[in-house]
């Protein structure tokens, strides 16, 4: 019982705990790369299906409107890329790339600006999406420059 209690105290040392927790981050890691490459796999034969109906089955008067729904999904597909991106530059580096997070936000939001219907959006709707461009174009700014006066780019 004493060499059980042993063993379990250190294991539960710092650098041996630490490298628990480090494996438990690369495995997962690992899990949520193989889960977005299955979404983008997924998310661009949506795309390639929605393009064939819409431009082959339907009448071509129709496609101004069909227009907003395929650079929605070209930008789903895109931000899936982007978050692929952040995992993967994770594994490699094993740190959180702001820069790489808040491009991927600059991109979601260009997505939502694309396909707002205006009709249906409030002026305060407005007001915060506006001021959230603002936030995260000032925060994407503030790194940049950051990095320029680091050497980082």
């Amino acid at each position: 019982m004493r060499k059980l209690f042993q063993q379990f105290k250190t294991s539960f040392r710092d650098d041996q705990f630490l490298q628990y927790v480090h494996q438990v981050e690369s495995l997962v890691s690992k899990l949520l790369s193989i889960a977005m490459v299955v979404v983008i796999l997924v998310a661009v034969y949506e795309l390639g299906t929605y393009l064939f109906i819409e431009l082959f089955t339907h009448p071509f008067a129709r496609f101004g409107t069909t227009l907003l729904n395929v650079f929605g999904l070209f930008l789903n597909v895109l931000i899936a890329l982007e978050i692929l991106e952040n995992i993967t530059a994770y594994l490699k580096k094993h740190v959180v790339q702001v820069e790489l997070v808040i491009s991927t936000s600059l991109i979601a939001i260009a997505r939502k600006i694309i396909i707002l219907d205006l009709g249906k959006t409030s002026g305060i709707d407005l007001l915060a999406l506006a001021s959230t461009i603002l936030a995260i174009s000032i925060g994407y700014w503030l790194i940049k420059r950051a990095n320029r006066r680091s050497g980082g780019q």
